[in-house]
């Protein structure tokens, strides 16, 4: 009896031992859904509140600026570029725009056409201000200020570089969000292929942080693909062909740090007889490009985009080199990012295809202008 009884309860403690782990990892599973699915709907709200700078100093008047855009070709630098523009004219400045067209060459010899103007103050547009360290330390001389969008990883003030402010929403936020939607639309058990460029700091932070977000929740990164994004139309087509013949049915969701990645997509995925909606899924962590809207609107090949409010951002650039103008401090303002589903893309802008917060910010900023 006494044997027996200690074999049941031999038996009995191997059953919890073996089925603990299942429940431990079930548990852990759903509350890791929850999780995720807490940060999309905070981020998939509507943006009404202006929560940006209500004092600042006013209209510096008669300046001249230059855009330097990275390549008018992303979605992203164009829609900050039109912001720029649009607040420019609120605040009675001229803007010159030179494009970089997608290359460092080009880039240079844009940098070198803005310092000839001799302007008031320069935007740097979508690419990473280490990558101009000699026009810059020209800039810094002639006492021209600089501000940047999309330049580098850090937020704010870059004083190593000479950038007055650095705009741009928390990128790794941004890349959290994409990174939990994914998850939770693969039910906790997503097979994930990261898209970005290494010739972005900021891109592949974005890209990190989302590889370690998919991971520390609990599901797959299949491949971490670094490929330069201004060769998105050459090279994804084939790409997009040779994963789906790598990972099959295996690749659940994609993640890239562009829209840009998928413009080029969808051929090959309907080649290989994909429905619009079907694996994988397509999930961008920035910035809300135009295609992207339609994309979603359509349920074409991409589900999810993390927008930034790129026009919003062009007139806080304005502003902020209003401040360093002015001699003043940056505003401190982190402008906010929106999950961008079918659900919800007809908010904020969503009929113009774009994220555009309908928070009053272009009345805040000439308030503080005294337009």
């Amino acid at each position: 009896m006494h044997r027996r009884t200690i074999l049941k309860s031999t038996v009995a403690w191997m059953a919890v031992a073996i089925v603990a782990p299942a429940l431990f990892a079930g548990q852990a599973r759903a509350d890791a859904m929850v999780d995720a699915m807490a940060v999309v709907q905070k981020y998939a709200q509507k943006a009404t509140a202006w929560d940006g700078p209500t004092i600042g100093p006013k209209a510096q008047p008669g300046k001249t600026i230059v855009v330097l855009a990275g390549d008018l070709k992303n979605g992203g630098i164009l829609g900050v570029t039109n912001g720029v523009e649009e607040a420019a004219k609120a605040i009675g400045w001229e803007v010159k725009v030179i494009d970089g067209a997608g290359s460092i060459g080009g880039r240079t010899a844009a940098f070198g056409q803005a310092m000839a103007l001799k302007p008031n103050g320069i935007v740097i547009n979508g690419f990473d201000a280490v990558e101009q360290a000699p026009a810059l330390e020209q800039a810094k001389a002639a006492g021209i200020p600089l501000v940047s969008w999309h330049a580098g990883p850090v937020i704010g003030p870059d004083e190593k570089n000479g950038v007055f402010a650095n705009v741009s929403t928390d990128a790794m936020q941004v890349s959290t969000a994409a990174a939990d939607w994914a998850y939770a639309d693969a039910k906790g058990k997503p097979g994930v292929v990261i898209f970005t460029d290494s010739t972005y700091a900021i891109a592949i932070a974005k890209a990190d942080k989302m590889k370690a977000e998919i991971e520390r929740l609990g599901g797959k990164v299949l491949e971490y693909v670094d490929t330069p994004i201004a060769e998105t139309s050459q090279r994804m087509p084939q790409l997009t062909t040779s994963l789906l013949q790598k990972y099959g049915d295996a690749w659940t969701h994609s993640l890239a740090i562009n829209d840009l990645y998928f413009d080029f997509m969808g051929p090959s995925l309907a080649a290989a007889g994909k429905a619009g909606t079907d694996a994988p899924i397509n999930v961008a962590a920035g910035d809300g490009s135009e295609s992207a809207y339609q994309r979603i609107r359509a349920g074409q090949f991409q589900k999810v985009t993390v927008a930034e409010p790129l026009n919003l951002q062009g007139w806080q650039l304005v502003d902020e080199l209003n401040r360093a103008i002015a001699g003043e401090k940056w505003s401190g303002y982190l402008s906010p990012l929106h999950v961008v589903t079918a659900d919800n893309v007809e908010f904020d802008g969503g009929p113009n295809n774009a994220f555009d917060p309908g928070n009053g910010y272009r009345d805040e900023y000439k308030k503080i202008w005294g337009k």
